[in-house]
């Protein structure tokens, strides 16, 4: 069975409102596309979560720099579509770039501090992006509950920040990363990785667990140029929530940004 699609936002909340006066809650998946295994955990999480899940596609220009991988960032609606389906998703929000930045369009939402730090210098604009996006399919779809990777652990926490400033009335929720057996973070851009490329992007997550459990981060950073990543944006290790200074007592996490070749890496775990 097809999945239905809505491509507007009036689209969209009507079939939420139906779900609405039948007494159904909601939770929404946001993506931009090229689902793999951890985008699936999340609909199974939201199906969890709530009686009804809206997976949302839009591959969002504003969070992109204008030397990043938008132009090849992949794109397959109908496969995704169809994973969805199996995933026992009940509806796909696949909006088209006029719905989501109609004519005239002036707004941005801007969340301070924790994007100043990590992933933030290195990629200018990028989480006011994610930030505009994200309130407004928050916005658009209101759901009960919407639901996360931890793999992007910094925008995690930036998305719970605005829904909170925001008084958005949505419960975010944090899903597990997902990982291939050896380690490497699930993402959508692996499939960038040459064969040498991915033998060698599991050393990430590897020298972040050696971080965790005492390890220096400069001794990471030389242990990931010298298994083959051209370039180190950081090893750090940062407070769970804020994303400042670790202090003693409060959860911590080691979060890590590499290269191989022109594919940036991303990943985190528990410090």
């Amino acid at each position: 069975m097809s999945l239905p699609i809505a491509r507007t936002v009036a689209d969209l909340r009507a079939r939420i409102a139906a779900w609405r006066r039948a007494g159904e809650t909601v939770a929404l998946v946001p993506t931009m596309g090229a689902l793999h295994a951890g985008h699936l955990s999340l609909v199974a999480i939201a199906r969890a979560e709530a009686r009804r899940t809206v997976a949302s596609l839009f591959v969002n220009p504003t969070q992109f720099g204008p030397n990043e991988d938008l132009a090849r960032y992949p794109r397959r609606e109908a496969e995704d579509a169809a994973l969805l389906a199996d995933a026992g998703a009940d509806l796909l929000y696949a909006p088209t770039l006029d719905a989501m930045y109609p004519r005239g369009f002036a707004t941005a939402v801007a969340v301070k501090d924790l994007t100043d730090v990590l992933c933030g210098p290195f990629r200018p604009g990028h989480f006011q992006g994610v930030a505009t996006v994200v309130t407004k399919l928050l916005l658009q779809a209101l759901p009960d509950a919407a639901v996360f990777g931890e793999k992007d652990w910094q925008q995690l926490q930036v998305i719970r920040r605005l829904a909170a400033d925001l008084d958005i009335p949505v419960r975010i929720v944090g899903a597990p990363t997902v990982r291939e057996a050896d380690g490497l973070a699930m993402s959508s851009r692996n499939q960038h990785l040459s064969e040498d490329e991915r033998r060698v992007a599991s050393t990430l997550n590897r020298v972040l667990r050696d971080v965790a459990a005492g390890g220096g981060a400069g001794a990471a950073r030389q242990a990931l140029l010298a298994a083959g990543f051209a370039r180190v944006d950081y090893v750090e290790v940062r407070d769970a929530e804020t994303l400042g200074e670790p202090s003693a007592g409060r959860p911590a996490r080691v979060f890590g940004a590499a290269w191989l070749g022109t594919t940036r890496l991303i990943d985190n775990v528990p410090a």
